[in-house]
């Protein structure tokens, strides 16, 4: 159902759960509250209904139709869209799968459209349901434990792909490594996607503070954007150290190779010097064989009594001759 939970709130207490959006409609005009209506995946109609009802921008509703947004930060007069990149941590696959959540944020009404499984704002409504005193504070309060969530959410990816890396780290100098080239810039790619998911949450949660006093935003609630904000840089620092980790480490791995190759092709070499020595060695006395072996009647040395130890001693000396040639110039 795209309809996920939808409440009604009045100072901070849940006081009806109405099962349509029109019921919600009524009943936040008849207690004069504030309306939480949660969605996932929900029809172009659904998403229109809301938009026609709290008169959202519809440069906003079009980017909520359409997906695939960038996490941002936006002000419609009183209204404020935030598009948030949350992740989690395939572990079957070894991957980070990224959703997408849009939050539509105005004096008396908070709609979150979701359009993946995370983050799990069950979670958060729950948190807040149990803490009347700050969902009081109204929708800036729902958007600050919105945000918390998806940052605490952002730790179990940090731990998966910290120890893809450290993985990495133990394949790297190992021979019977294979495809580490491919994990390796796959990885990276997670990375960088990840940081694009991270990175604009500083700017978004320091232009929140910013606007704290213009709108009447609650001191405490103030420190606690603070506190998700320097949650938030700690994930940044360490997504830019895995990133040049792996860098590094494809570098490395480049390097590796290269000389593993290198090696490779010396050692061929030198087998093929090895090789090439003894041929010669043993092609030079076939050679004198051969041209002794010839049956010409006329032939030097053919009818002289020392030929054939001649023609050993010579076989023995040529071979021996080019074997300390070749060992002198470390062939053999």
């Amino acid at each position: 159902m795209p309809l996920i939970d939808n409440g009604v709130y009045v100072a901070g207490r849940r006081i009806e759960n109405p099962r349509s959006l029109d019921a919600t409609y009524r009943l936040m005009h008849q207690h004069d509250g504030m309306g939480w209506i949660g969605l996932y995946r929900p029809s172009p109609a659904e998403v229109r209904s809301v938009a026609a009802e709290f008169s959202l921008h519809p440069l906003a509703v079009e980017d909520a139709l359409l997906g695939h947004q960038r996490a941002k930060l936006e002000r419609y007069d009183d209204i404020l869209f935030a598009v948030l990149r949350p992740a989690r941590y395939v572990d079957a696959e070894e991957t980070v799968e990224f959703g997408e959540l849009h939050v539509f944020l105005g004096p008396e009404f908070v709609v979150t459209i979701r359009h993946a499984e995370s983050p799990d704002l069950m979670t958060v409504r729950k948190r807040m349901e149990a803490a009347p005193e700050l969902l009081a504070e109204g929708p800036e309060a729902v958007l600050y434990a919105i945000l918390d969530q998806v940052v605490d959410e952002y730790e179990p990816v940090l731990a998966g792909l910290e120890n893809d890396i450290d993985e990495i780290e133990n394949d790297l100098f190992r021979l019977e490594s294979t495809g580490l080239s491919e994990r390796i810039y796959n990885l990276s790619r997670e990375v960088i996607n990840f940081q694009r998911a991270v990175v604009p949450l500083v700017k978004m949660l320091d232009n929140l503070q910013r606007g704290s006093e213009k709108y009447g935003v609650d001191v405490e609630l103030q420190r606690n954007l603070r506190d998700v904000q320097d949650h938030t840089l700690l994930i940044v620092e360490r997504v830019a150290s895995f990133r040049a980790i792996l860098d590094n480490a494809l570098t490395v791995h480049a390097t590796i190779v290269t000389r593993r190759q290198t090696d490779q092709s010396i050692q061929q070499n030198e087998e093929v010097k090895k090789i090439s020595s003894w041929a010669a060695i043993l092609f030079t006395p076939t050679l004198i064989a051969s041209i002794y072996g010839m049956n010409f009647d006329h032939m030097p040395e053919l009818h002289w009594e020392f030929g054939y130890p001649f023609a050993v001693l010579l076989m023995l000396a040529a071979g021996f001759g080019l074997y300390r040639v070749f060992k002198h110039r470390h062939w053999l």
